[in-house]
């Protein structure tokens, strides 16, 4: 009889063991799976699809700190392509003036200001001047914030008799803004300054 009680306590302790694995068991893959579910939507999530031509491309979402120094390089681009590339028509000064003003702080309007108070645009028009920039490098210190630029561009003054290249080497801070239709990147430039603007000397 006693062996019989005895071997009933002993099943019933394997029972509980089993039991306990089984919970223990279901509990790891319940969890699992909820892991592995969320991390799907994500997955999903990050998948954006693109229609270009009727035809749809996917693409996918990063962290914008991934792809800081690209963004904060084709913004400090934009804004000195608008800024410096103009050619002898009022109306295409003040749209491209207009748009880099978006991505910038009254630095860069004060800039224009002084450069129109000395008759810089007027000139352009009447001499038939179209005015280029290339950048040539970009700087960019993303360890602080705002982040500190310098920009190295050539700028060519095309006349219909010559052309003439200067050096130009402006500096300046960034900051993040709201994202806008006038305003793609987020960012807005601030304290920007030209730190040379000289004629390139000619190679013999």
């Amino acid at each position: 009889m006693f062996t019989q009680f005895k071997n009933i306590d002993t099943a019933f302790s394997h029972i509980k063991r089993f039991s306990l694995f089984l919970i223990v068991a279901c509990v790891f893959i319940s969890g699992f799976s909820i892991y592995k579910s969320f991390d799907m939507v994500k997955t999903v999530q990050a998948k954006i699809y693109i229609l270009a031509n009727g035809k749809a491309i996917e693409a996918f979402s990063t962290e914008r700190k991934d792809n800081l120094p690209v963004e904060l390089r084709d913004h400090i681009k934009t804004f000195h392509h608008l800024f410096f590339t103009l050619d002898p028509d009022d109306k295409v000064i003040q749209n491209n003036i207009s748009n880099a003003l978006n991505l910038a702080d009254e630095s860069a309007k004060k800039a224009y200001d002084n450069l129109r108070e000395q008759g810089y645009y007027n000139n352009l028009i009447s001499a038939n001047i179209s005015q280029e920039i290339v950048a040539d490098s970009i700087k960019i210190d993303v360890e602080q914030y705002p982040f500190y630029f310098k920009c190295y561009a050539t700028q060519k003054l095309i006349r219909s008799t010559s052309v003439t290249s200067r050096k130009l080497i402006t500096q300046g801070y960034i900051r993040n803004v709201t994202r806008s239709d006038n305003n793609p990147h987020g960012f807005l430039i601030q304290r920007w300054e030209t730190l040379e603007n000289s004629d390139e000397p000619l190679i013999h």
